[in-house]
């Protein structure tokens, strides 16, 4: 069979997280073929997770270790407290010793402790299952084959998008709510992500409840519509198509009573999901012209199954599909292909991903895309056989201004050019830093080779050639066209 190694390097690039050595070679008989068998491999999108905690032990943990150092920190005031008092109680039934020599003063202090090596801080529980959550994360990202399905993962969270610092739970609920479903049906994805007690904190409904709930006559509490708005804006339909905003308040009345387990009452499910029957407005209600009956947790169940075979969501999902992996506008036809795939599989993920990698649209040679900051900096450790350290991964995507997990807002990080060329002075910095650190280890004409050869213009080819020094050389491969876009 013909080997492609043109087409092999281009899959990598636009469809995974870049080459490592010798995955051009590898593929390069069927790229295509390649892609698909990285689509049907059990497993594929999950991560090695047995350390990690579940959303709901993690919400639980670190409930207790706030508490807990809360509870310190108390403490330690009663005892500055009280030792104060204690001193002005002295000074009061010794005045003659306030106004003492400067030389009895000091012989009455203790001799202060032998100087010890400054102990490191431990990292506070929150950070540390942040940190743990993002290394997941990664290792799957630079350990993949092609990286095409954690391209996947990447797309649908940020399409999903919840916010680290709205909750613990944000890693958690990509394993949860994310990868799982990832090669399956959009409905189950869209039931798992907007149940997630993640999803309900960041976008307020924890805290919805009807107006007319025995809840809400109780405690004057209203009605709150920024997840109801979401989910018809940004995760199905998409911005002003067939909804109103009656449908949104419809939708939000009967998202009511979707809240999370209180750890403080309930030690052993806090932070769980619970539908709350007294917080949900009661009654029927309609939405884009259909009429929901009033069954408790089942109404909303019942409209996002709606929402996910609407086809308005078919086009709004394969248009951000299409730009995100072909090009900012994408072709029509390319978009078309998708939504009706979406549409007759009845929003079969893996069909709609094997529909991307067969359509001719999605093979350009033109690298219209640039990578986006996680994407890059996966690419980069990929291309350099690097692990990478998470901290140095978490601290460089903050500078690119795409902090993980942290979305600007709930419609995610862009997805257009646009949005990433301010940053392409940082990456350099990054990768002179790089540089700087690997290259006297490394051969980066042979990386350059390994992970944009068949790619690369006479150009770069002659900058990396004549660099004056091996870091010179790696940062140019590094900031090369061909390495910064897909």
């Amino acid at each position: 069979m013909a080997r492609d190694m043109r087409a092999a390097a281009l899959a990598l690039h636009r469809f995974g997280l870049g080459p490592r050595a010798g995955t051009i070679e590898a593929i390069a008989s069927d790229p295509q073929g390649a892609l698909i068998a990285e689509l049907d491999r059990l497993g594929a999108a999950l991560v090695a997770a047995a350390a990690l905690p579940s959303s709901g032990a993690a919400n639980r943990a670190v409930f207790e270790y706030n508490a807990e150092r809360n509870a310190k920190d108390k403490l330690a005031r009663r005892s500055r407290e009280a030792a104060l008092k204690v001193a002005e109680n002295v000074g009061m039934e010794n005045p003659a010793k306030e106004n003492a020599g400067t030389e009895n003063t000091m012989a009455a202090q203790p001799e202060p402790p032998p100087a010890t090596a400054a102990q490191p801080e431990p990292v506070p529980l929150p950070r540390r299952i942040f940190l743990d959550e993002a290394k997941a994360r990664f290792d799957g990202a630079i350990g993949a084959e092609i990286g095409l399905v954690e391209r996947l993962v990447w797309f649908w969270s940020n399409h999903f998008c919840v916010n680290a610092d709205s909750t613990v739970m944000a890693g958690g609920y990509e394993r949860e709510a994310i990868r799982p479903y990832v090669l399956g049906r959009f409905a189950d994805m869209l039931q798992a992500a907007e149940a997630h007690p993640a999803m309900l904190l960041y976008l307020n409904n924890a805290l919805s409840v009807g107006p007319n709930s025995v809840a809400g006559i109780n405690r004057d509490r209203g009605l709150n519509e920024n997840l109801a708005r979401e989910i018809l804006e940004l995760h199905t339909l998409g911005v002003r198509t067939v909804y109103s905003q009656a449908d949104v308040t419809s939708f939000a009345k009967i998202l009511t009573g979707w809240t999370i387990r209180e750890t403080v009452s309930d030690p052993d499910h806090g932070g769980e999901f619970v539908f709350l029957r007294r917080a949900h407005e009661p009654g029927p209600q309609s939405v884009i012209g259909r009429d929901y009956p009033d069954n408790g947790v089942e109404q909303g169940r019942a409209v996002l199954a709606d929402l996910a075979r609407h086809p308005a969501t078919a086009r709004h999902v394969a248009t951000k599909l299409a730009r995100h992996f072909v090009a900012d506008e994408p072709p029509p036809a390319l978009v078309d292909r998708l939504a009706t795939r979406f549409l007759d599989t009845e929003g079969d993920l893996r069909e709609v991903a094997r529909a991307l990698i067969a359509a001719p649209e999605a093979w350009t040679p033109e690298q219209a895309k640039i990578k986006r900051p996680a994407e890059w900096i996966a690419a980069s450790l990929r291309a350099t056989g690097q692990n990478g350290e998470i901290g140095r991964i978490v601290g460089g995507l903050n500078l690119l201004g795409e902090p993980l997990w942290r979305p600007p807002s709930p419609k995610g990080f862009p997805d257009d050019n646009a949005a990433w060329l301010d940053g392409l002075t940082q990456r350099l910095d990054i990768a002179n830093a790089v540089a700087q650190r690997l290259a006297d280890r490394l051969d980066p004409p042979a990386i350059a080779e390994a992970a944009i050869g068949p790619l690369a213009s006479t150009e770069t080819r002659r900058a990396i050639a004549s660099a004056e020094s091996k870091p010179q050389a790696l940062t140019m491969l590094l900031m090369a066209p061909e390495f910064l876009r897909r």
